[in-house]
């Protein structure tokens, strides 16, 4: 009996410990000069308070952080999914054996087959206007466009426009469509902040960032306008999708990559929003689109020592080379060897200005280019015509 009681007595004496010495535990705990800034789940100890959060510059990160979330969620409602179909008749290199059609019962003559593609676009109107590529649409049977909310319409081409690459199709069925922007292609700087939103390889909505490259770059397009360079990621299904500035404003239309793997490698090109609205109009029009002609050809090659023998030494400009006899350029005048310093106002200082200025005036338009010939200025007014068909 005595030493079961004792024991039990000595049980409750260690229980009396341990529970003190929890609770002075707790206790150093809850004064310890890490209280409050610790939480804990485990081991891990994080701090309530990140002192970066007090400096300016992530401040200032986190600002811009917010103005490229809030360009997405505003724009990309207006930026849509192209689906197309199409039939083509493709021939067997074994159609054409009796035995192989025989064997495998095929008929004879062309297999069809059908065909899908995808690409962007972007709404331009509540009431469904949307621009995209040519190529996107191109001979195409079926255009089936989903917006970011999950709706499906189909969708009729409208107009479409080879050489600038550019197409305006019409959603049938949907109002109140929310629009993107169209901003002002001119006003881009190297350097810019770049944004582009498309469906990439299928995946929706996909929003890359870069800056612009280059926004005068001659690249091989039928339409000899000047491209936008960006680096901003630009694969496959982003074509028809927009470019957009850092005020969330479509300053171009995404088209092509310079590629040698088929993916993004950091050189993208982009449409001008500005040339590209000129040829939608016309085509929501129903206009066709004639590409302008002037008749003369540019000296790529322009040194120090070409500019000082026509005594234009330190100017800025384009040298005539060559002018086509019977052209707008001879009949306004216009001879070889013209030094030509603006165009309708704005400086020559790239072959650019003065094909998007015929581009953009198109057939029957006139602009006036400011010459030096022998030492005089003079303006000249040439009337665009439209090109002939061997120079296409």
């Amino acid at each position: 009996m005595f030493r079961k009681l004792n024991r039990r007595r000595f049980r409750l004496s260690m229980l009396g410990v341990a529970n003190l010495t929890m609770f002075v535990f707790l206790l150093g705990v809850a004064f310890s000069p890490f209280a409050g800034t610790c939480s804990g789940s485990g081991n891990v100890v994080e701090a309530t308070t990140n002192p970066l959060l007090r400096s300016p510059s992530i401040q200032q990160a986190e600002i811009f952080q917010n103005a490229i979330r809030e360009i997405y969620k505003e724009v990309n409602p207006a930026v849509i999914r192209i689906e197309t179909e199409q039939t083509v008749e493709v021939v067997h290199p074994f159609f054409n054996d009796p035995l192989f059609r025989r064997f495998f019962q095929i008929p004879e003559g062309q297999q069809k087959q059908k065909r899908t593609g995808l690409g962007s676009g972007f709404i331009i109107s509540p009431d469904g206007y949307a621009v995209t590529n040519h190529h996107v649409v191109q001979k195409v049977d079926k255009i089936t466009v989903k917006l970011t909310n999950g709706k499906e319409y189909q969708a009729k081409l409208v107009g479409s426009d080879p050489y600038s690459d550019i197409a305006l199709i019409k959603i049938e069925g949907a109002k109140g469509l929310k629009t993107a922007y169209l901003g002002d292609s001119d006003k881009i700087e190297v350097g810019d902040v770049a944004l582009a939103i498309g469906n990439p390889f299928g995946l929706q909505s996909t929003l890359t960032m870069g800056i612009i490259s280059s926004k005068g770059q001659d690249v091989n397009s039928a339409d000899g306008v000047s491209r936008i360079q960006t680096d901003a990621s630009i694969n496959p299904g982003n074509s028809g999708g927009p470019l957009l500035n850092i005020r969330g404003e479509v300053i171009g239309i995404n088209q092509m990559i310079y590629s040698q793997s088929g993916g993004s490698i950091g050189i993208g090109f982009a449409i001008p929003i500005n040339h590209a609205k000129h040829v939608i109009e016309k085509l929501k029009k129903g206009q066709k689109i004639r590409q302008g002609y002037i008749g003369v050809s540019i000296d790529p090659d322009v040194t120090d020592e070409k500019l000082e023998l026509l005594g234009v030494a330190g100017k800025t400009g384009l040298i005539v080379a060559q002018v086509v006899i019977g052209s707008p350029a001879f009949k306004a005048g216009i001879v070889a060897n013209d030094f030509i310093t603006h165009v309708d106002g704005k400086p020559a200082d790239k072959f650019s200005v003065l094909k998007s200025a015929v581009l953009q005036k198109g057939v029957g338009g006139t602009i006036e280019l400011r010459i030096i010939r022998q030492g005089k200025e003079m303006n000249v007014k040439v009337t665009i015509a439209e090109a002939p068909q061997q120079n296409r």
